[in-house]
């Protein structure tokens, strides 16, 4: 949980030479350290790290995640040195594909999402027979996903759509969907039409598509689909550019009508989701109205909205700067946001939302209301 409080200099001013100074002398105790049961310890260990000048912090790194004793150590050293520099961390990321421990191979199919590299793609394959843990696989198959134009990837994923459990299953479509993988249509309108828990992934994925063919029975299953399928079909169809002010009307008034009455946190869950869909491809009423209705919400209502406006902070960060400078109550919304970061785990990502935030910082004019806001957002989450 974020809870420390933590000086302003040394959340913020990360480039000034004094601070600078001080990291890179604490370096090696501080990656050390990096694999602290105490979590307190390893965040502050980390904020340290983050505060060494480059050429220092990417040379301490590299050699901590290529070998040090402690393998969780390794992995928060992968992870930070990509937050750094992606040209440094491929060497690494190449080398560790095939490493033994998990957590630096998901690191690696993490990067490559981002980082999509033609010579790794057969390693990359390969994999596909081997990872079945439930947080290493996802991420290989969206680094498969980000390779989207080479015939052999889509005649994968267009099998992995159908294979294995529907945890991994879902994992695929939400892939496919964000890379808008229009090659996938027709297999994601089979799933759509069925009753089950992928039925609104493969829905959502097909508005995230925007392929004009899947309009039609998206309009067709709203007539007959349940009440739960229903709000990621008004996002679904919104995201083609139909009814938008009706569809979205609509789901914040099911979000609302969820936190009023209990015994609808599935459909809350729902059109949380479908909001967060909406924003995550740059709606800004979506996100304003997560953060409306959001702020002043209580657990258990709170929570799927937070992890709503958290997924958008981590794939859409410039929209979530954009949507806290103008918030009315930016303290509540931001306290939203630490909400979903102490529910979130991808450490991955959320290091590169750091140095995003950190990059709008020193980017902005310094008496914007961008700037202002990036600076709080690092003080809030205690980066």
């Amino acid at each position: 949980m974020r809870r420390t409080s933590i000086g302003l200099a040394a959340l913020v001013l990360c480039g000034t030479p004094l601070v600078a100074m001080q990291a890179a002398g604490n370096l090696q105790d501080a990656i050390g350290k990096l694999g602290s049961l105490d979590y307190e310890v390893r965040t502050d260990a980390a904020r340290t790290v983050r505060r060494v000048p480059a050429p220092e912090a990417i040379q301490g790194l590299a050699q901590a995640a290529q070998g040090h004793a402690d393998g969780y150590v390794r992995y928060r050293a992968s992870i930070l040195l990509a937050g750094f520099s992606d040209a440094a961390a491929a060497p690494l990321m190449r080398a560790v594909l095939t490493d033994s421990n998990d957590r630096l191979r998901q690191v690696a199919y993490n990067f490559y999402e981002h980082n999509p590299a033609r010579d790794v793609l057969p390693l990359l394959l390969g994999a596909l027979d081997r990872e079945e843990s439930e947080f290493v696989r996802p991420a290989l198959i969206r680094a498969l996903a980000a390779q989207g134009g080479d015939p052999r990837v889509r005649e994968t994923l267009l099998v992995e759509v159908d294979r294995g459990v529907d945890f991994f299953r879902s994992a695929v479509i939400e892939a496919l969907g964000d890379v808008k993988a229009d090659y996938a249509v027709s297999s994601l309108l089979r799933i759509a039409q069925l009753d089950g828990p992928l039925q609104d992934d493969a829905v959502l994925a097909l508005g995230k598509i925007g392929n004009r063919r899947a309009l039609e029975s998206l309009v067709g299953l709203q007539r007959q689909a349940s009440r739960i399928t229903q709000p990621a079909i008004a996002a679904a169809i919104c995201l083609h550019g139909v009814n938008c002010d009706a569809h979205l009307q609509y789901l914040e008034d099911t979000l609302r009508f969820g936190i009023d009455n209990s015994g609808f946190q599935d459909l809350l869950r729902a059109a949380s989701a479908a909001l967060g869909a909406l924003a995550l491809t740059g709606n800004s009423r979506s996100l304003a109205t997560l953060f409306a209705i959001g702020i002043p919400a209580r657990d258990p209502a709170r929570a799927p909205i937070a992890l709503a406006v958290g997924l958008v902070a981590l794939r859409n960060t410039e929209q979530l700067l954009d949507a806290l400078a103008s918030e009315p109550d930016v303290d509540a919304a931001l306290l939203l946001v630490r909400d979903a970061f102490d529910m979130l785990n991808e450490d991955f990502e959320e290091e590169r939302f750091f140095v995003a935030v950190r990059r709008a910082f020193w980017e902005s004019p310094e008496s914007s209301a961008r700037r202002a806001i990036a600076e709080r957002l690092v003080q809030t989450l205690e980066f």
